[in-house]
């Protein structure tokens, strides 16, 4: 099926001034399916994978979870590799391969990014997947970090660390909505990735902001008004920069 495009290959020879960010080193079994499941991988998501090699994670994400999946590769000869095998895995109608810059790619569909990069290539990365992908993206990194972006979870296979980040709706700035006691509740937050802090009132009296979690687009909150006996719990979530709904709990 894809013999011709490996046959159109067997010439290749780099542009000038084109190399690789990052060398070619395959992804063993067991650590590729740690990274599937670190993510939480399903039909639902659409999983890129920055750096794809010979395919192997795109193709295992389609073939054990029904995944759907594109491989962001700068090596031609890779490309074809991965056509290959994902003909031969016959989940070639779930995946796809694009010869390009994994720094120009556009990633805006992803649902879940894996890395197999370096912490270096990963900063740079991080502004873009920050800004480029939808709040609660899922980021899945093989043994690598991404500078002071703390992972929100990680596991260890072999002795290898697995890194996994959600991407947090931007959130800072000041918020205001009316509870079920008929009160004006108003908090003004700053914010660092997901970490999320700030003040806090309630009919302009300063209020207490107990926690705050930021998940995705979806902030919990508690916060303590002042002649209040019990702490209040709010669930907001937030779409395009604004504030969508408010839940009371």
């Amino acid at each position: 099926m894809f013999r011709d495009l490996v046959d159109d290959l067997d010439n290749y020879s780099a542009e000038p001034g084109k190399f690789l960010d990052v060398p070619f080193v395959p992804t063993d079994g067991n650590v590729v399916e740690a990274m599937l499941t670190l993510a939480g991988v399903g039909p639902q998501d659409v999983l890129y994978d920055l750096g794809s090699g010979d395919g192997r994670i795109v193709v295992a994400a389609a073939k054990n979870y029904d995944t759907r999946g594109i491989g962001i590769e700068i090596d031609p000869l890779r490309i074809a590799d991965a056509m290959e095998y994902a003909g031969d895995t016959r989940v070639e109608y779930l995946v796809d391969f694009i010869e390009d810059d994994i720094f120009t790619a556009d990633i805006r569909e992803a649902t879940v990014v894996t890395l197999y990069l370096l912490d270096s290539i990963n900063a740079q990365l991080r502004p873009r997947l920050l800004s480029e992908l939808r709040p609660g993206a899922r980021i899945i990194s093989h043994a690598f970090g991404m500078g002071d972006w703390k992972a929100d979870d990680q596991c260890k296979v072999d002795g290898i660390n697995i890194y996994k980040w959600i991407v947090p709706a931007p959130v800072a700035g000041a918020w205001e909505w009316a509870g079920l006691d008929g009160k004006r509740y108003r908090i003004d937050l700053q914010q660092k990735y997901q970490e999320v802090g700030g003040d806090a009132w309630v009919d302009d009296e300063a209020a207490l902001l107990q926690s705050a979690t930021l998940c995705g687009a979806t902030l919990e909150l508690t916060i303590q008004g002042a002649d209040a006996v019990a702490p209040k719990g709010f669930t907001l979530e937030f779409e395009d920069h604004e504030l969508q709904s408010v839940v009371e709990h």
